[in-house]
């Protein structure tokens, strides 16, 4: 019978359902033909049937990579020599995972373009296989509306909008594994911290001088005394430094690009991003948004071509909760 390829040339395979049920549909064909080790060769453009890897990464080295050229007859994964039957791309209810709102998130990071034409061997970043691995596993047996990565994003949102601490996280990650013994959840805030990292929402942590004179960043990276008052970068004990380094203090930097990037990665967010040109109020006389303001409107005169593009971001500083010089009760700086 003959295979249904389309979906194999689609080039923005983030934004194609497509792409994704028959790349799914593909999995689940090639899976008597591993070999005995596992092992089968990958067909992305990279890898260009010359590697063979474990059968469980190979969606993500297609879905990163690209399906390769030319590679109409698929004789190293199953197909008949001769064909003359149809078949269709299974969907949903066919068995096959239900395209998950995170898709395009992950779309988003992996970027789809990105050493798209490549040859050569595999690629070394494993990282986003850990990603879609969490992707494609159900977070419950028979539960299709929530995948197990889906779940713990929203479940970490919950945590930053209700101000939830390490602690109460972790026990209701041990709450949900006692109460569902099958859910496929990580163990603690710290690993799913780690995987929020692999998406870009991680952050790094600077070491900074004790009297705020200059950050242990770049240049002064590995230096072990301040370059302006050369005071010591870590705590001592005694005027010893302890067996451990621990600095006098740590600013922790939130690179803006990559957030804003995942503001731009799923469609509700995506919305919310230019609701001041699609939802903004009619009269002028009325201010409910800064986009009513005379500073915005300004701008706008100022930079036209900026303008013209309602998916440009303007960027606003609220100090709320800064404590830089240690006079108000706050033990800390936000």
């Amino acid at each position: 019978m003959t295979i249904d390829k389309s979906w194999t040339t689609i080039r923005r395979r983030g934004s194609s359902n497509e792409f994704w049920n028959g790349l799914q549909h593909f999995l689940q064909m090639v899976k008597p033909f591993v070999n005995d080790r596992g092992f089968i060769k990958y067909l992305c453009r990279r890898c260009l049937n010359n590697a063979s890897h474990q059968l469980e990464d190979l969606e993500s080295h297609t879905f990163r990579n690209g399906f390769m050229f030319g590679y109409n007859q698929w004789i190293h994964h199953g197909e008949p020599t001769t064909a003359n039957a149809r078949t269709t791309v299974a969907g949903p209810s066919g068995g096959i995972h239900e395209r998950d709102e995170m898709f395009d998130v992950l779309d988003d990071i992996v970027s789809e373009d990105a050493d798209e034409d490549a040859v050569g061997g595999p690629s070394s970043n494993e990282q986003y296989d850990d990603l879609f691995a969490a992707l494609r596993s159900e977070l419950y047996p028979g539960v299709s509306s929530f995948s197990s990565l889906n779940f713990l994003v929203k479940l970490m949102h919950l945590k930053v909008l209700n101000k939830w601490t390490n602690k109460s996280f972790d026990e209701l990650l041990k709450l949900l594994k006692l109460a569902f013994p099958k859910i496929d959840l990580v163990e603690s805030h710290y690993e799913a911290k780690k995987l929020m990292t692999k998406m870009g929402l991680g952050y790094s942590s600077i070491h900074v001088c004790k009297n705020d004179c200059a950050l242990f960043w770049k240049e002064n990276s590995l230096k072990d005394t301040c370059p302006v008052c050369s005071d010591s970068r870590w705590k001592l004990q005694s005027g010893k430094r302890s067996g451990k380094n621990v600095p006098h203090k740590v600013l922790r930097y939130f690179p803006v690009g990559p957030r804003l990037k995942r503001l731009f990665a799923t469609s509700k967010t995506a919305k919310l991003m230019w609701w001041h040109s699609t939802g903004k109020s009619k009269d002028n006389d009325v201010m409910r948004h800064p986009v009513n303001g005379k500073s915005w409107q300004e701008f706008d005169k100022r930079h036209p071509q900026f303008a013209g593009d309602v998916r440009n971001v303007r960027l606003g500083l609220a100090v709320d909760g800064f404590n830089p010089f240690g006079n108000m009760s706050l033990s800390y700086s936000m």
